[in-house]
């Protein structure tokens, strides 16, 4: 691990480099705050991607490119003097000591909830009209859903136990299950929005991240379904003529392979 002297000369060179080939290269020439926004999204589900591997060296790299682009977008707006890097650092510094008053002022706050507590009081002092203003329109649904639910909470808004979340998730399960025997598209698609609310809202209180454990699920799946297509392959069958039981034999072999 470097000490600080050389982290600043480490950021104070990437500065240099930003300059230059803003200055020097005919891409980087081209580049505006919009140009580079889809970049921006992806490189931050490639960096979510590792860590969720949890690949150490992925992640310093994705980190690298998450830093570039904000030092990409700090260049860019001192070109026309709206601001630069300096004013991102001071601007966050200004925030983190504002907003941890439990640090560096003398509120208390001995648990994490009562931090979140504070965090989201102090947002509505400066001027947010709803505690709900900070998640993102263009989250993900799932993702999105995880934030509101976390900042009702710290409201106050919030059930007492997770046993009665999980009660709720049956009860949304019920009335979707009704809706479907009743063959009712709309009202169908409402219900199943409700499950997945709940279910989100009660992944919260076992302390499980939604967005996570789907995507685990989502590599898990694929791991085994490509095994399947692989072994499928050596015996010289086909997949998509296999019967069900068939299938469900490779399916059961995989697990093995990938838990």
């Amino acid at each position: 691990m470097q000490n600080r002297k050389d982290q600043l000369e480490a950021f104070g060179k990437l500065l240099d480099i930003m300059d230059e080939i803003r200055e020097k290269c005919p891409w980087d020439q081209k580049q505006t705050l919009q140009s580079l926004r889809h970049l921006t999204i992806e490189e931050t589900y490639e960096l979510g991607d590792a860590i969720l591997d949890n690949d150490l060296s992925e992640i310093k790299k994705e980190l690298g490119d998450l830093l570039l682009h904000i030092v990409f977008y700090a260049k860019i707006a001192s070109e026309t003097n709206h601001f630069d890097i300096a004013d991102v650092i001071q601007g966050i510094n200004n925030k983190l000591v504002h907003r941890h008053p439990h640090v560096f002022g003398d509120v208390k706050a001995e648990t994490e909830e009562e931090v979140a507590k504070n965090w989201e009081k102090l947002k509505l002092k400066e001027g947010k009209k709803s505690i709900l203003e900070g998640v993102p329109k263009s989250l993900p649904a799932l993702v999105k859903a995880s934030r509101i639910q976390d900042k009702a909470a710290s409201a106050g808004f919030d059930w007492e136990n997770a046993k009665q979340v999980f009660e709720k998730v049956q009860e949304e399960i019920q009335e979707l299950k009704e809706e479907v025997e009743h063959n009712n598209i709309e009202k169908t698609e409402a219900e199943f929005g409700d499950v997945l609310f709940s279910l989100i809202n009660y992944a919260r209180f076992i302390h499980v991240d939604p967005e996570s454990a789907l995507e685990r699920t989502n590599k898990k799946f694929i791991k085994r379904f490509q095994f399947i297509e692989k072994e499928v392959a050596k015996a010289g069958k086909n997949l998509a003529h296999l019967s069900l039981d068939e299938m469900d034999i490779y399916w059961e072999k995989s697990k093995d392979y990938y838990h």
